[in-house]
């Protein structure tokens, strides 16, 4: 069955940008207008988070994040087959900052947010960074796509963790030496009270709160990372330094340094965000402790 699968896939991976693009503006109006896939979540975390645009303005925006929903992935797709050429054409990056950091001996934990394209991102940070590129994935259920997927996020030299295994502290040889370690830092936590909760967009949400002390813990240099469609198909991506001493911040801090400029990141580009997560699911409850910032 994997075979089967794969042989589909990578038949559909050899399909022009051009065409796929078409393909994606036909999902789109069947899982916008028919299905209405997460429609109800999409808006109302707009609402959240947008409260000052009208709900026209909304709405244009809840319309392009499922354009850039279905694009994502079907370019995803095409990242089988793929190559560096047209990788390194389609997106872009300030990689200096990461490659002059790893020059002065640090680990870098990279920080970012759901945002489109992150397979881009995966695959431009191996073919670019000095140190070796560590990514944090989360297996797909489907064994035959998650063995897909896994394979052509390596394909250019990206070191995977499962999510699972990152978690529960799994030794792994990349740890051992110098190394770049990208991390979606916006997760909620299994359980509401043991994240570090804070107003995102004004709201609270609990931030999960490993990121943070692994870098404390390990004093790495941070960096957030932003992700910026520029059309279709072509994304850059942005550095920005938040410290170069993890451990000159408590955890709690640095969270919040970096949800800070994660919505500084999202205002700028507020359909490139994955607004289909329920990122206010959980309620704050006194018990959990205070709002930090």
């Amino acid at each position: 069955m994997y075979y089967i699968v794969y042989g589909l896939l990578w038949l559909l991976s050899l399909i022009p940008f051009r065409l796929l693009y078409i393909i994606s503006d036909v999902i789109y109006s069947i899982v916008f207008y028919v299905f209405k896939y997460r429609r109800d979540i999409v808006i109302k975390n707009l609402l959240i988070a947008f409260p000052e645009k009208t709900a026209k303005e909304r709405l244009k925006i809840s319309k392009q994040f499922y354009h850039n929903l279905i694009d994502t992935f079907l370019e995803s797709i095409k990242f089988i087959t793929i190559s560096e050429k047209q990788i390194k054409k389609r997106s872009s990056c300030d990689f200096e900052l990461i490659n002059e950091l790893s020059a002065k001996g640090y680990n870098v934990h990279i920080m970012a947010g759901h945002q489109f394209n992150w397979e881009f991102g995966n695959l431009l940070a191996a073919m670019s960074l000095d140190a070796p590129f560590v990514g944090i994935y989360m297996p797909i259920a489907n064994k035959h796509l998650d063995r897909i997927f896994y394979n052509f996020r390596k394909r250019y030299g990206t070191i995977l963790i499962s999510a699972t295994d990152f978690k529960n502290n799994i030794s792994h040889d990349a740890f051992s030496k110098q190394y770049s370690l990208g991390l979606a830092a916006d997760q909620n936590p299994g359980d509401p009270s043991n994240g570090y909760w804070m107003n995102f967009f004004g709201k609270p949400v609990p931030f999960v709160t490993g990121p943070a002390k692994g870098a404390v813990k390990n004093n790495t240099a941070v960096v957030i990372i932003g992700f910026y469609k520029l059309k279709r198909g072509y994304y850059h991506f942005s550095t920005k330094l938040l410290t170069e001493n993890g451990s000159s911040f408590t955890p709690e801090k640095l969270t919040l340094l970096y949800k800070n400029s994660l919505e500084d990141i999202i205002k700028e580009d507020p359909a490139n965000y994955l607004w289909s997560h329920r990122r206010w699911k959980f309620e704050w409850k006194p018990e959990y402790g205070k709002i930090i910032g």
